[in-house]
């Protein structure tokens, strides 16, 4: 990749001054800590016997702990410095039931969403102590640190007496209300409580029976596993069996078992409020990104977001980030913008970006998706400006992989051509609008097998069979051996296009709109602009097979290009319209140097 215009980024450059970057000037690292660096041995087993079923420790299955900590994580800060990493995300830390399912298929809660105890840190990864270094060492190095939290759910404790019988089928509001015991047939309770849209401390004082749908029972052993105590009351939870992921339970039912937090409840609320005040208080976090947003209700986001962003700012923490997890698979970005427009998320997770991406560089649909998608930008919350702060990303350890995606819509493609195609999303994702997200072993070529399990992968030495036999991209590695590799021609490209980014404020900061596109895979061009001087930035990309000729729209005033990735003619002939040559599958970022008198 040709590179000009910038300088490396300088290890421990700016330390000092990073609360004040905007969002939208981070390069992000999201990260399972479990699957990424082991550095103390001693705490593989989290203080549980040595049983797989108690400790949840089994490096040589995909579903259970592997043995990567914070410990780890502080150790490769160079690492992630190095290829221009200015913010780390890693899935949630605190403390979880270890090992949970059925008999015959349980799995570990290595990823972190099962959480038992809200105010400490898994013992798999470290401890409070262990915590705080790890967030200031990476201040120290100017990089911000988002923790991953969930509201909706705690593990999965309670278990109903009817449950086995039922299969812990979802029961709903209307054919199981609060006022009477299983059913519109049973005795009264809850006298006087309105339901749970009046959402006073007196309306729920009312509601003292949560037998209204199942009768929850809680295994004597885990009586009091949960921290703070008041989670161990079942009347804080919705107790209404399993949710289908649609309608009514999508809100209220149970996530696959996990116990399903009444939010609605105004214990709930200023629980959690609590909970989460209290990590940016004594830990000075920058950032929540906030799990299964779209299942809890409205009114919990409309209050708790604003008290965090409070507490942030009260702690001299001004670009605080909350960005929440709104699952969809579509580029139409209006079912994700209404969680900013009601529910009140300063920014969510763009899976809009995320699908319109993914189908452009597959060539499944043409760049025109990509078109469309920014065009939804007007629906968010503030609009233009608000979307420059969307976390962007390529895939996800739901999801699958960015590489696996590609290769599941070409199943004959070779590794050659998933490199360039993984490439050129990572070259879109770098410099289109948004705060690109860079999931962990992407910028070492993983391409995994599928998706949740399947997809997250150890970056040091693997026992998993099920990974090592991966055929991983732009390396001859597997994932048996350590992949921390600097020289990973994945890894060499995000930390180009980092220090791009960061000599160029347009590339985060600027205005986009969209010049050119073909109705065919084929050329995708846009401009950004410099919010101070109004130079005009044109990105132009080739996401078809053969390589490209075309002409793209640019300011009538533009008279001459910089390069400053790949190749942008010199000079400009024709007012309004530039030529580019791409490769297949290539792309050009390119600086107007020179305009009309």
């Amino acid at each position: 990749m040709t590179l000009a215009g910038c300088e490396q980024i300088a290890p421990g450059a700016e330390a000092q001054e990073f609360l004040d970057r905007p969002p939208e000037d981070e390069v992000v690292y999201f990260v399972l800590p479990d699957r990424f660096a082991n550095g103390d041995e001693a705490n593989d087993l989290g203080g549980y016997a040595d049983d797989r079923l108690v400790s949840g420790y089994d490096p040589t299955h995909k579903g259970f702990y592997h043995g990567g900590d914070l410990a780890g994580l502080t150790t490769k800060l160079d690492y992630l410095e190095g290829m221009g990493i200015t913010a780390i995300w890693f899935a949630p830390i605190f403390k979880n039931k270890p090992v949970q399912g059925p008999s015959g298929d349980e799995s570990a809660g290595y990823h972190g969403y099962w959480v038992t105890d809200f105010t400490s840190i898994d013992p798999h990864f470290g401890t409070n102590e262990e915590f705080k270094a790890f967030v200031d060492a990476a201040h120290g190095r100017g990089m911000k640190v988002y923790m991953d939290i969930i509201t909706n759910h705690t593990a999965d404790v309670i278990r109903y007496a009817e449950g086995d019988e039922t299969g812990y089928k979802y029961r709903s509001v209307a054919d199981f209300p609060y006022s009477r015991k299983l059913g519109p047939d049973g005795a009264a309770i809850n006298e006087g409580f309105l339901g749970d849209e009046v959402q006073t401390e007196d309306n729920f004082a009312k509601l003292t029976d949560p037998g209204y749908a199942y009768t929850p029972v809680v295994p004597e052993a885990e009586r009091d596993v949960k921290v703070p105590a008041w989670l161990n009351d079942p009347q804080f939870y919705h107790n209404r069996g399993d949710t289908t992921f649609s309608g009514e339970s999508s809100r209220y039912g149970d996530f696959v078992g996990l116990d399903d937090l009444f939010t609605a409840h105004p214990r709930v609320l200023s629980g959690m409020t609590e909970i989460y005040g209290n990590w940016i208080k004594d830990f000075g976090i920058d950032g929540f990104r906030i799990d299964t947003a779209r299942h809890v209700n409205p009114e919990f986001w409309q209050s708790f977001v604003p008290a965090m962003l409070e507490i942030a700012d009260a702690e001299g923490i001004p670009n605080f980030h909350i960005f929440g997890e709104v699952y969809k698979d579509s580029a139409d970005n209006g079912y994700i913008a209404q969680y900013t427009r009601r529910d009140g998320f300063p920014a969510v997770l763009d899976f809009a970006f995320q699908y319109a991406v993914t189908q452009a560089v597959s060539g499944e649909q043409s760049p025109e998706v990509l078109t469309h998608m920014f065009d939804g930008d007007v629906l968010y919350e503030g609009g233009e400006e608000a979307a420059r702060t969307m976390p962007t990303f390529l895939g996800n350890h739901d999801m699958g992989r960015f590489s696996t995606l590609l290769k599941a819509k070409l199943p004959e493609i070779s590794q050659e051509e998933l490199l360039a195609r993984v490439k050129l999303g990572h070259a879109m994702l770098m410099t289109l609008r948004g705060s690109p997200v860079i999931y962990y072993g992407d910028e070492q070529g993983f391409v995994g097998d599928g998706n949740d399990q399947a997809a997250r992968e150890d970056m040091f030495p693997s026992l998993t069979d099920n990974y090592n036999d991966n055929n991983l991209i732009g390396s001859d590695a597997t994932t048996a051996t350590d992949n921390f590799d600097t020289a990973h021609p994945l890894y060499a490209m995000i930390r180009d296009f980092a220090a791009v980014r960061k000599a160029h404020p347009a590339l985060a900061r600027g205005k986009q709109i969209v010049r050119s596109y073909d109705l065919e895979p084929g050329l995708f061009s846009v401009s950004r602009f410099d919010a101070d001087s109004g130079t005009e930035y044109l990105i132009a990309f080739n996401t078809s097979d053969k390589p490209l000729n075309a002409r793209s729209r640019i300011g009538y005033g533009a008279r001459a290009l910089e390069t400053l990735v790949g190749q942008c003619s010199a000079s400009i002939t024709t007012p309004g319209s530039v030529a580019f040559e791409l490769p297949a599958f290539g792309f050009a970022v390119c600086r107007v140097s020179e305009t009309a008198e």
